[in-house]
């Protein structure tokens, strides 16, 4: 250990039971002259009784190999108590000495009344102390040459002392003379020997300090007698029986290593002729810094990993197109991105997961590089689309930001001009916040929001996670496959894309806040349906139970859910359906401490939005609202198989590979729940949310859409349960032990758990990267239409520009219906003034032209046929029609007399009549402020009977949350005012359905 010249520690007086030494003396004094080793202590075996007068010194409290640690071969490590005298801090200086030299302070005698020992006694060469500590210039022992200002060091002067010192009179000396110092040896100190004694007594560690330098700087010169005196046997007399000497070694050295309890290192004094040993430290050659370096790869790989693909996979994207590198839009076929990546993307894609596998497979948790190299692969494959394109894309983005437009222009919803503005909650949030920050154009939030939506979802994903029992990497690649399998494209600049964050929000405080875990204790039922619901009863919950919640918490928690709720009402037609199901499940099931008039609370929120905030839609159109409640197979047909007919060959892979990447996946969620069974686990909540938005399907085809939103709603679930597919046993009991448990049933366990455990890590790692080239050709497989340019915005701009008073555009349609929606970036600016609801009738043949024109020709003054890149990609890849249509098509339009091209770029074209009819003018945009909403007689008492049953049910949730016994009597009457009052609103809302539809 370095010496520390301003250490104050004492030396610890010891009393010791005598025992007969066994073995023959050492046979290897140290070499002359040598340099101390530090880690080399000389032992002497003392009987298994050890006295301890005073606590040890703060040097050996800050020495790793002399702790005060006491060993025996049958009892193990003893720990001393630490000196609690002197700061560790101030035994920072180890510039004056070498190492392996003990330090005593030079002070002056001081009276041991209080059983330590004289601090300042320091034997010198001549008999006398050093109390003035100064070096004597005559002294043989071991004195390393201090400087002028330091006290003087003697190593081993604290064992020596130990040794010899009688405890009968605290203060004296260890001769038979009292109150003097005995002379030591004046002899020069040798290499440290370990001295070993026989069984049944216990090692000290004594320390013989080497030669030490003289004042001019040249060691000591050793003599015979100092030599003899150092190979000899060390007493340790005691008052009661004198000790005979120790016994020199017997034993094999043993080696120093660093443990939570510090025991003694030992070590064998090398041969007269050996070099003097170095402490290890270090690898100095360059073969053991590789191994060290190769060691540590666990720590510093995934890191490196990570970085490198992120890199790679930007320059692969952004850099100019050329050999592996580079993406040529025009390269974009049915395939869609995907055939124009370059090579070294999906070779960064490739390192990225597996660093995140590197990581997974460690048997430490290391959360946030796991949540960063998630975050990168996100960007991997949510980012690629911004990376790539020069305009936002997804063509209906544009739309609703032309709804926030108009909120931000106007401070009004208009449900007269589209539907979505009876949902306006996403549209007015956005329009509060660009308005106060000044943003005016919002073609960056269009551009990123698909990443960051991504990156939001993970957030209450993760703490969903935190709420299951499973391992870390069950959690883990979880959180992993939502990422992979999200393919649905609803993450755009939509309030579906919104409210899905909602809705995980919401599923997170559920579980972590009000979860609830009741694990059966009730005898199981002999037989029938109720035996097999006892036995999944009984099996464990696969969830965490919430507990120590304070009730502030819980209630600011229930305030966070209602407002959650209340933002997917205002703002989406669907998520609320989703969120109220899976409340009414958890209820059903068990799974939640609230109560049942949330699921009321909840429900009658969502029917008084739509029955008084949305009739201005809903009145003429009752048929199409609710005739598709029931059509659950023409519902799915609408959903899968519909748009798979008459595709394109190459873009027919696209669609059958997104079923195929639905199939895999719910096979999996399959297994992972037979596995689990099999663990006897029941995952209840992962099972709900993996069912419940099935039950969508019985609602209505939602434009075709409905089977993609049930998709996305049942991803987590789905992704929790394909996890356990991987990783179904349960974490492990023990907090320090971070491996994975074999399973509960060992019966008819034909592998080997560790090895078991490999193959899980492979296979999960093997379909993580089928998931993720998957992903790339199912979730941008529509990019040849999909994707926005420059020119195609800039042709809108021209419409914008010479919209006043209002203006029509006519988009192509293979047939006319009411629900084809215009592929191009329509309404970004003055919905209110542009009129986007004009189909234009196109043909294979593109040379057939007549129909178009003839639409054109029905429509007033400023009205504009649109040809453009996007359409024309959506033709070939839908339709069937041929590669060059969209070339011959605007040449038929440019040779007809009666049109005339007002704009034209590579990738869009405006054309307009050429000669109006006389007294044709340009019309009055119509107002987008209707005549009023429609009303009944009852519907003041449904508004009155609404707020008494909302007031009712939340001061009834509230006071629940102390306990299910606490205010029984307040509660009751609570319910006996909420349930009338509930029954009067839910009945004016019928009312008004009937009475408005009728009536409209």
């Amino acid at each position: 250990m370095p010496f520390d010249p301003e250490a104050t520690g004492v030396i610890p007086k010891l009393t010791f039971d005598t025992a007969p030494p066994e073995g023959p003396p050492s046979e290897d004094p140290p070499s002359e002259g040598a340099e101390p080793d530090p880690d080399t202590t000389t032992m002497i075996r003392l009987p298994a009784t050890l006295h301890i007068g005073h606590p040890p010194t703060v040097e050996e409290a800050a020495d790793p190999d002399a702790t005060g640690t006491v060993t025996t071969p049958a009892q193990g490590a003893t720990s001393l108590p630490s000196a609690d005298t002197t700061d560790a801090a101030d035994t920072a200086d180890t510039s004056a000495t070498k190492p392996g030299l003990r330090t005593q302070p030079a002070s002056g005698p001081q009276p041991a009344g209080d059983g330590k020992p004289a601090a300042n006694a320091k034997p010198t060469g001549d008999g006398k102390p050093a109390g003035d500590g100064k070096p004597v210039a005559n002294a043989k022992a071991a004195v390393r040459q201090q400087p002028s200002s330091g006290p003087q060091s003697v190593d081993g002067a604290r064992a020596s002392s130990a040794a010899t010192s009688s405890p009968a009179a605290p203060g004296t000396s260890k001769d038979a003379t009292p109150g003097k110092t005995p002379a030591k040896d004046a002899s020069p100190a040798k290499r440290p020997v370990t001295e070993t004694a026989a069984a049944g007594t216990v090692p000290v560690p004594i320390v013989r300090p080497a030669s030490a330098p003289s004042p001019g700087g040249a060691p000591a010169e050793a003599t015979p007698a100092g030599a003899a005196a150092a190979a000899a046997p060390v007493e340790a007399p005691s008052q009661a029986s004198p000790m005979p000497a120790a016994a020199p070694p017997t034993a094999p050295p043993q080696t120093a290593t660093p443990q939570a309890a510090p025991q003694v290192a030992t070590k064998q004094a090398p041969s007269p002729q050996a070099t003097p040993q170095k402490a290890p430290g270090k690898p100095r050659t360059l073969g053991g810094r590789i191994g060290a370096l190769v060691a540590s790869a666990p720590k510093w790989l995934p890191v490196l990993l990570v970085l490198e693909g992120l890199g790679m996979y930007i320059l692969a994207l952004k850099v100019a197109p050329g050999p592996l590198r580079g993406v040529n839009p025009d390269n974009i076929d049915g395939l869609g991105l995907i055939s124009a990546l370059p090579t070294t993307a999906f070779i960064a894609i490739l390192i990225m997961i597996v660093s995140f596998f590197v990581t997974v497979a460690q048997s430490t948790d290391r959360k946030f590089l796991l949540l960063f190299q998630i975050a990168a692969i996100t960007f991997a494959l949510h980012g690629a689309g911004a990376l790539v394109a020069t305009a936002p894309r997804f063509p209906t983005a544009y739309i609703h930001a032309g709804f926030v437009e108009f909120i931000s222009r106007t401070g009004e919803s208009a449900i007269s001009i589209d539907a979505r503005m009876g949902w306006p909650g996403f549209f007015a949030l956005f329009a509060f916040v660009t308005k106060a920050a000044g943003i005016t154009d919002l073609t960056p939030i269009l551009q990123w929001t698909p990443l960051v939506s991504n990156l939001l979802y993970l957030l209450p994903f993760v703490l969903i996670l935190r709420q299951v029992v499973a391992t870390t990497r069950a959690r883990w690649f979880a959180a992993l496959l939502f990422v992979l399998v999200q393919w649905i494209g609803q993450d755009y600049f939509s309030p579906q894309g919104f409210t899905f964050a909602l809705y995980l929000a919401f599923i997170a405080i559920l579980l972590r806040w009000f979860g609830r875990v009741e694990q059966r204790t009730k005898p199981i039922p002999p037989k029938g349906l109720r035996k097999l619901l006892g036995k999944l009863d009984s099996m464990t919950p696969g969830e965490l139970a919430n507990t120590g919640t304070y009730r502030a918490d819980k209630l600011l928690m229930l305030m966070m859910l209602l407002a959650l709720f209340v933002a997917s009402v205002a703002s989406h037609q669907i998520t609320p359906f989703m969120m109220l199901g899976v409340v009414t499940a958890f209820l059903i099931f068990k799974r939640t401490s609230l109560t049942w008039g949330l699921p009321f609370f909840l429900g009658l929120l969502v029917l008084a939005w739509i029955s008084y905030m949305t009739v201005g839609f809903w009145s003429s159109q009752i048929g199409a609202i609710f005739g598709g409640f029931g059509r659950i197979l023409q519902n799915i047909g609408n959903s899968t198989g519909d748009r798979i007919e008459g595709s394109d060959p190459a873009h027919a892979l696209v669609l059958q590979a997104r079923l195929g990447i639905l199939v895999v996946i719910l096979s999996l969620a399959a297994t992972g729940l037979f596995r689990r069974f099999r663990r006897g686990v029941f995952d209840r909540s992962a099972l709900i949310l993996l069912c419940v938005p099935v039950l969508a399907l019985g609602l209505q085809s939602y434009g075709g859409e409905i089977g993609l939103r049930i998709y996305m709603f049942a991803l987590p679930g789905a992704c929790l349960l394909a996890a356990y597919a991987f990783f179904p046993n349960l974490p492990a009991d023990s907090a320090d032990v971070r491996e994975e448990t074999v399973p509960l049933r060992k019966r008819n366990v034909r592998f080997n758990p560790q090895l078991t455990k490999k193959l899980s890590v492979v296979l999960a790692a093997c379909f993580a990267v089928l998931f993720a080239f998957a992903f790339l050709l199912a979730r941008y497989g529509n990019e040849k239409f999909e994707r926005v340019t420059t020119g195609e915005v800039a042709a809108l701009h021209y419409v914008y520009q010479h919209d006043k008073p209002s203006a029509k555009v006519l988009y192509l349609v293979p047939k006319t219906g009411p629900e084809v929606t215009p592929t191009l970036p329509w309404g970004e600016k003055d919905v209110e003034l542009v009129n986007f609801g004009v189909q234009a009738l196109v043909h294979k043949d593109p040379t057939q032209v007549a129909d178009a024109i003839a639409a054109l020709k029905e429509q007033p003054r400023n009205s504009y046929l649109i040809v453009s890149r996007g359409q024309v990609s959506y033709l070939q890849l839908n339709e069937g029609f041929p590669e060059d249509w969209g070339t011959k098509f605007r040449a038929a339009l440019d040779a007809s007399p009666d049109l005339k091209r007002v704009f034209s770029n590579e990738d869009a074209a405006l054309y307009t009549w050429k000669k109006f009819v006389r007294g044709t003018e340009i019309p009055e945009p119509q107002p987008y402020k209707g005549r009023g909403d429609p009303t009944t007689p009852w519907t003041p008492v449904g508004i009155g009977a609404l707020a008494v049953t909302w007031v009712s049910l939340f001061a009834y949730e509230v006071i629940r949350l102390n306990g299910p016994n606490r205010a029984r009597r307040a509660r009751k009457r609570l319910l006996f005012l909420a349930v009338p009052a509930f029954v009067v609103a839910l009945a004016v809302i019928i009312e008004r359905f009937i009475y408005i539809a009728q009536n409209n």
